[in-house]
């Protein structure tokens, strides 16, 4: 897909307007994907000059693996990461000392994706399969789950990493965890495949937070007031993001002008309802996920999900 193509390291350095209190401080923060309009928010903020006004300069960066969130946030490499809810938790499980420090997608995106005519019509039609899946640690176990709950008792498991269409269409999978509703099936529609989906918070998978914003438990401690100041401005332009759809996009256009603008405009349609309503998690959702993923055996340990979040509440 077109949002696949190369963009491995887009780098916005946003000329920082310093003040008093945050006068020349920088965040790096890293994608979970390349540069596409479910991040749109956060360069509507870098073109509006919300960051540079705050004094804050912001580098952002590609992943170069679908995996990378964790381990370079909890490692202390960026300051700022986008990851997944489940992926989260899994990481936590494992011990990873990261904290969410605030929210970009809050319902999910992720979808069991298959190409209508090809015999799949229900979950149990996957059985014997090949299922593709993105993000390794996460989106393998998810799909583990998915089986479970819906009597798939065997199945082919292929790591696609970011090669979802090209996987799907040429035939080396069946289907794919971990592609989006706002992205896949736009693009297979505008290239003539008849693209459908089965959403996982409707076959037995809790509703959860997509996209989140992540830390390493040394930045969020240290840099505390910046990462909140940070979660402020992306939810300011969140919000005009709605006000004024057109005019953000525009933005984006501009930060990312080799962004694919047909497709995009399309997929901005579909994501413009899910953006975050606010930064602070719920922690009841939260807690209902970490359960099911105990559960279904995405995680071997039991996560205490009010640790996750910073600043911690009592």
């Amino acid at each position: 897909m077109k949002r696949l193509i190369h963009w491995l390291v887009t780098l916005i350095l946003i000329a920082a307007a310093p003040i008093p209190s945050m006068a020349g401080e920088k965040i790096t923060l890293l994608l979970d994907w390349f540069p596409n309009v479910d991040h749109l928010p956060i360069y509507v903020a870098s073109q509006r000059g919300y960051f540079s006004e705050k004094g804050i300069s912001i580098q952002i960066i590609s992943p170069s693996e679908t995996s990378d969130a964790l381990k370079l946030s909890a490692s202390g490499n960026v300051d700022i990461a986008i990851a997944y809810e489940p992926q989260v938790i899994v990481g936590a499980s494992r011990g990873l000392g990261i904290k969410v420090i605030g929210r970009l997608i809050g319902h999910p995106l992720t979808t069991l994706l298959y190409l209508n005519g090809r015999g799949i019509e229900k979950p149990e039609d996957l059985e014997g399969k090949k299922i593709g899946y993105t993000v390794p640690g996460m989106m393998d176990v998810l799909t583990d789950a998915f089986a479970g709950i819906n009597g798939i008792s065997g199945y082919t498991p292929v790591n696609v990493g970011f090669s979802i269409v090209q996987s799907l269409t040429a035939g080396k999978v069946d289907a794919v965890m971990g592609a989006y509703k706002n992205y896949e099936t736009v693009e297979l529609r505008q290239r003539g495949f008849d693209a459908r989906f089965f959403a996982l918070e409707e076959w037995g998978i809790p509703d959860y937070d997509e996209l989140v914003f992540i830390s390493g438990k040394k930045a969020a401690e240290q840099k505390a007031p910046l990462l909140k100041l940070f979660a402020e401005i992306v939810q300011r332009a969140i919000e005009e993001t709605r006000a004024n759809p057109e005019k953000a996009l525009e933005d984006y256009f501009k930060a990312i002008p080799e962004a694919p603008r047909e497709m995009e405009r399309e997929a901005f349609k579909l994501t413009m309802p899910l953006y975050a309503g606010s930064q602070v998690p719920d922690r009841d959702a939260w807690r209902k996920f970490a359960d099911f993923a105990l559960k279904f055996g995405l995680i071997e340990k039991e996560v205490d999900v009010d640790c996750l979040f910073h600043p911690v509440k009592d």
